[in-house]
């Protein structure tokens, strides 16, 4: 897809075209010239609905949002890419002729190698090329940075060796593989999905390789309400067996019925089976498999009641899947770190300061990062206020939602 500066930033697009400027400045300094080079964008992403039910085949509610990653690129002559961010000032060198994994590679790096190798696997073009990056959605701030970065490498490989054909479907999935092959997080596909397609859409997971898309329309402006994500600031590192324990723990109840994941178990099954699974799995896995069901079931009830304009009932869903991911699903702190509770301070002072309206929830992988807030704007004020009081001055964001992926700019 190929869009104008103006159209995809509206209002703000002149103090984006000032950004693309220094870019530029960056592709120029960095490569010597910018000429013949182009410019591509990918979003962040907010997760609305499905807290960690994608990767057992589940249903999930996302939003591409305004904070985006922005790529200057070009063919290079060669078979190396190089890609610098003005964020990381290293440059990052990929060979295209060696393609399989490597332990050594820092994650960016393994991201360009997972995402050419994949795309030369289903038949796509690769080629060299010279990269230069600046990125507004903030890494560990539970908006996907890392897929906002993936996608926005497929978008460069589409458009620079494939006409822009590679879909956004087919984006999401190459940018998964890189991510859970190459780079090592087993994640779902949710991210990718929700930063390639755009929008506010419901997915449905059932068959990963052919996932069911619906737009929903919504608009928050109406409500008199704002999306507000509020960073705690928590670290994500060393955290991956904290996220990887979450689908593990799902799917070995899951095997305990003799299927691969929860969206093929019977739910009364499982219920009647309880005190056979805390025995063999223990009570964690347990009570992670009840969230997926209730939490797959509120994804879609979501959907539905934005769609019928029933935004009082949306709230209370958003309330009952954010106790879920509190009580049971258990994804608000890391057990190794029991004194890193941002998550669970940062609800605790919503909660306080909502007054009873409004709705809050854990948001993403969770364990450290972000929450999510409807805020009604009569509040917003004191409620970023009060929020950056504890955590600091610009840790809450309001979004606005973003109508398209990964796509090349004109400006």
């Amino acid at each position: 897809m190929v869009t104008n500066i103006k159209d995809l930033y509206g209002g703000a697009w002149q103090e984006q075209a000032e950004r693309y400027e220094k870019i530029r400045e960056g592709f120029a300094e960095t490569f010597g010239d910018a000429e013949g080079a182009v410019f591509f964008s990918a979003p962040g992403r907010t997760e609305i609905g499905g807290n960690h039910t994608d990767h057992n085949h589940g249903h999930v509610l996302a939003a591409a949002i305004d904070l985006d990653i922005v790529g200057m690129a070009r063919k290079a002559e060669g078979n190396t890419a190089w890609l610098r961010s003005l964020e990381y000032p290293r440059m990052d060198q990929v060979e295209l002729s060696q393609l399989d994994p490597r332990r050594e590679n820092s994650g960016s790096q393994a991201v360009i190698r997972g995402v050419c190798a994949r795309c030369k696997e289903l038949g796509y073009r690769i080629g060299g090329f010279q990269c230069y990056t600046q990125t507004r959605v903030l890494k560990g701030s539970g908006l996907s940075s890392s897929a906002a970065f993936e996608i926005l490498v497929v978008t460069v490989i589409s458009h620079l060796f494939n006409d822009g054909i590679i879909d956004p479907v087919e984006a999401a999935k190459i940018a998964q593989y890189a991510e859970n092959v190459y780079f090592g997080k087993p994640s779902g596909l949710l991210d990718q999905m929700a930063a390639s397609v755009g929008s506010v859409t419901a997915m449905d997971f059932g068959d990963p390789e052919k996932p069911v898309i619906r737009k929903v329309e919504f608009d928050l402006n109406a409500y008199k309400h704002a999306l507000c994500v509020v960073d705690t600031g928590g670290n994500h590192a060393d955290l991956t067996h904290e996220y990887a324990a979450i689908p593990q723990e799902m799917k070995a109840v899951a095997a305990q019925f003799g299927k691969s994941c929860l969206r093929e178990v019977d739910e009364k099954e499982f219920y009647g089976s309880l005190k056979s699974l805390r025995a063999a799995l223990g009570d964690r896995a347990v009570l992670r498999a009840m969230h997926f069901f209730d939490d797959d079931r509120l994804a879609r009830e979501e959907a539905r009641a934005l769609e019928n304009g029933s935004f009082e009932d949306f709230l209370k869903m958003v309330n009952e899947s954010g106790r879920s991911s509190y009580q049971r699903l258990q994804n608000v702190f890391a057990c190794s770190a029991p004194r890193e509770q941002g998550i669970s301070l940062a609800l605790a002072v919503s909660q306080r300061l909502l007054q009873g309206r409004g709705a809050c929830r854990v948001h993403g992988g969770g364990f450290a990062g972000t929450i999510q807030a409807y805020v009604p704007l009569d509040l917003l004020d004191g409620y970023r206020q009060g929020i950056e009081k504890v955590f600091g001055q610009g840790s809450c964001y309001a979004l606005t939602v973003r109508g398209c992926g990964g796509v090349k700019v004109e400006v």
